[in-house]
């Protein structure tokens, strides 16, 4: 059966399965098989749950019309993607970037919904299956589509973005994230850049922020549109940002006052009004999109727990997005200020340096009080009185049971595997 056969039997379907225990019915499941189970096995399952067709690719598991054999379900995932999105031929924005993809995909799916029908990746459904997923979510009524791209080695954007073909695309940042993957920073850049190479090859448009000098130098020669703070070049002017801790930016005809915390969310900010401002949203729709915006999920959110007051900011963590998450917090007139701060995941041999790096940077800071959990920090641990160190977060709880923070600041932050949410148990 080839790609138009399987891409009509999808059109009688009302959304992709890739898991059994979250399919719907009348749905098209892809056994794709994992390190450690093969999908196939669950084919019967699927059709037993509602799944009007299968796609498999083992034909042991074969059972009638509803089962399709391909050479590889989950190539064909990405081949039915690829047709769908020239099927429906609708605009398409990507983005991708080291720190802040997820938050300015959510910034610009609010703001161009104000005017058109959006549809945009779900969660951080960004990599190889994501994004085949995210684009067979779009229909005939989704007027512009928003494609979260995320990688972990060079050539990944690459290939995400020849599945999306992109009309537009933005990149957040340059940072240091996924060290071991890319080899280096080096790495990082040119594997988010293959997105420019995409868009200038296709001759489509970019997004570009004229603060950042690598985006400047790697969309050289490409259709841009541009934001940037008091530039005179710039498509979008912005004439001033604050945060303490909420985000106000001020533009030509308006001042946003987000729910966003920390200078480094100013230029998702930025960028999702730009888009808008392309797209011809309204600055008061704009403005109002973005401010009625809250973040969730672990993501720079500002919580009350008794008398302390806490920003979560515990999803994810890299060097990068590290250092600007607490020169934010240091700058911040509150008294009282603790940074809970986790290891860093995914750095390879940079692990050790990088580490060292915000150990440096904390010693001598008088105003915060610091505990810093994990193997990885614990290796650099030193006799200070403002910085703690605990081996595990097991250690760091069993600490926690033995004292009461009270009208303090709390900066939360560490990358997933930390889970350092879990401290929300034992502040009271």
């Amino acid at each position: 059966m080839n790609i138009q056969d399987i891409h009509n039997l999808f059109l009688q379907c009302k959304s992709v399965s890739i898991d059994t225990r979250k399919i719907e019915k009348e749905s098209m499941f892809f056994a794709i098989k994992g390190e450690n189970f093969d999908a196939n096995t669950f084919t019967q399952k699927a059709l037993d749950l509602g799944a009007l067709f299968v796609i498999i690719d083992n034909e042991s598991y074969l059972i009638d019309e509803r089962t399709i054999l391909v050479k590889n379900s989950l190539e064909t995932l990405q081949e039915l993607a690829k047709y769908h999105r020239t099927y429906l031929k609708l605009p398409i924005i990507a983005l991708t970037g080291s720190n802040g993809k997820t938050t300015t995909k959510e910034l610009i799916n609010v703001v161009l919904s104000k005017k058109f029908k959006t549809k945009a990746t779900i969660g951080n459904l960004n990599n190889h299956i994501g994004v085949p997923l995210t684009l067979l979510s779009f229909t005939r009524e989704t007027e512009i589509g928003i494609v979260e791209m995320g990688a972990n080695h060079k050539k990944e954007i690459e290939f995400l973005c020849e599945i999306a073909q992109p009309d537009y695309g933005y990149i957040t940042n340059f940072g240091k994230a996924h060290l071991e993957g890319f080899g280096g920073v080096e790495g990082v850049i040119q594997g988010k850049s293959e997105m420019y190479q995409y868009l200038a090859k296709n001759n489509k448009l970019v997004f570009v922020n004229l603060e950042d000098p690598i985006q400047i130098e790697k969309s050289q020669g490409i259709k841009a549109f541009t934001f940037g703070v008091n530039k005179e070049n710039a498509d979008l002017k912005i004439k001033n940002i604050t945060a303490n801790p909420f985000v106000i930016v001020t533009y030509d005809h308006f001042v946003v006052e987000s729910h966003l915390i920390g200078l480094y969310n100013a230029n998702n900010i930025n960028a999702a009004v730009t888009i808008g401002k392309y797209f011809e949203v309204d600055d008061k729709a704009v403005k109002e999109a973005i401010e009625n915006y809250i973040p969730e999920n672990n993501r720079s959110q500002l919580l009350k727990k008794g008398s302390n007051e806490i920003i979560l900011d515990a999803y994810n963590a890299n060097p990068s997005s590290m250092a600007v998450a607490i020169a934010n917090f240091v700058q911040l007139e509150n008294k009282g200020k603790i940074m809970i701060l986790g290891d860093m995941f995914e750095l390879g041999h940079e692990s050790q340096k990088e580490h060292k790096i915000i150990v440096d940077s904390l010693t001598g800071e008088n105003e915060c009080l610091s505990y810093l959990i994990g193997k990885s920090f614990y290796e650099h641990k030193i006799l200070s009185d403002t910085i703690k160190f605990f081996e595990s977060f097991d250690s760091f709880a069993d600490y926690l049971k033995t004292i009461q923070f009270n009208n303090n600041t709390i900066l939360i932050k560490g990358s997933r595997g930390m889970a350092l949410e879990r401290t929300l148990e034992y502040i009271l």
